[in-house]
């Protein structure tokens, strides 16, 4: 768990730890040079599971490494300071490695839930008796059917997290878990349990997801596409990285049209033109030879944001 100036929110996220079903754990926070009382709230915590390390600011790439390296578990499971797992989140992934050994990687679905003063976040029911189990072995075609991982929703096998560190980018803050999550969908399966065990804290004031630039390739696709095309992936893998790449330039040429810069989104298209085989490329092609004009344009289960994605509502239950 990296901390930084997080004390509002750090206690209802180790809360959420601390009353896992499966209780055999060790929570490693890394404290990355908070200035707030978040440090403070952390070193009052009486249970033995809980260890914190301290460090000058380096941001949150370097602070997530450090707790992989300090880590003296099995698996190494992430967790933001101001999100919150279900109580049932740990067992149930246990429940998923079980389901398919060959995954090295598991997670869960999320829900995005928006900041709110008070009790967070609120309760909703969540069925866990016999949630559907998907192995995912093509990510990149994956994620365009909708996101599939959180930073907060996965836990990875520490013995691949050892051979791939650093596992975040040091110095990145925007897509540095994406950098991970592609990178270990190359090597290994991912597990996902279709039930929302966790809960991603969006609106929060001075987050970092809210200093992403836009119309921009961020660096971790830019690795991405090197990976792809310096011959170690797969051909199939190869394939599949591509495409993905090239529907993000569909993405951005959208960004542009919407935003009135016709020329630019022109010249993503064109830089996304493997993706021409399908309807979305088309559509977005008719998008830009629209007559101009003051429109809004929306397509049913897609939005155009970084990276294309299936609106997600929240029911907001009372049942545990």
């Amino acid at each position: 768990m990296p901390l930084y100036n997080k004390a509002p929110y750090i206690m209802c996220a180790i809360e959420s730890v601390l009353v896992q079903t499966c209780a055999d754990l060790e929570l490693i926070v890394v404290d990355d040079g908070s200035t707030d009382d978040g440090g403070k709230l952390v070193t009052s915590i009486t249970d033995p599971r809980v260890r914190m390390i301290s460090q000058a600011n380096a941001g949150v790439s370097v602070a997530r490494n450090r707790g992989i390296a300090s880590a003296r578990g099995e698996w190494v499971a992430f967790l933001d300071a101001d999100d919150w797992y279900d109580p049932r989140y740990l067992s149930t992934l246990l429940m998923a490695q079980e389901a398919y050994p060959e995954a090295d990687a598991v997670a869960c679905d999320h829900l995005k839930v928006p900041h709110a003063v008070g009790q967070w976040p609120p309760k909703w029911c969540v069925a866990v008796r016999a949630p559907e189990v998907e192995l995912i072995e093509n990510l990149p075609r994956r994620w365009m059917r909708g996101p599939s991982l959180s930073a907060s929703s996965v836990a990875v096998r520490a013995t691949r997290l050892a051979e791939m560190q650093p596992c975040f980018p040091p110095g990145e803050f925007c897509g540095e878990d994406m950098d991970l999550w592609f990178r270990l969908a190359e090597r290994t399966p991912i597990a996902i349990v279709h039930a929302p065990l966790v809960a991603y804290r969006v609106g929060l004031p001075g987050s970092l997801s809210k200093q992403r630039k836009a119309g921009i390739l961020e660096p971790w696709i830019h690795r991405m596409q090197a990976r792809a095309l310096s011959g170690t992936m797969t051909r199939s893998q190869q394939k599949s990285a591509l495409w993905f790449i090239a529907q993000i330039r569909v993405t951005l040429a959208r960004e542009a049209v919407v935003s009135g810069n016709r020329l630019e989104g022109f010249r993503w298209l064109l830089r996304g033109r493997r993706a021409a085989t399908g309807t979305r490329w088309w559509l977005t092609a008719v998008m830009l030879l629209m007559v101009p004009g003051s429109f809004v344009v929306k397509w049913e289960g897609w939005r155009a944001n970084r990276i294309t994605h299936k609106t997600e509502t929240i029911s907001v239950g009372v049942k545990p």
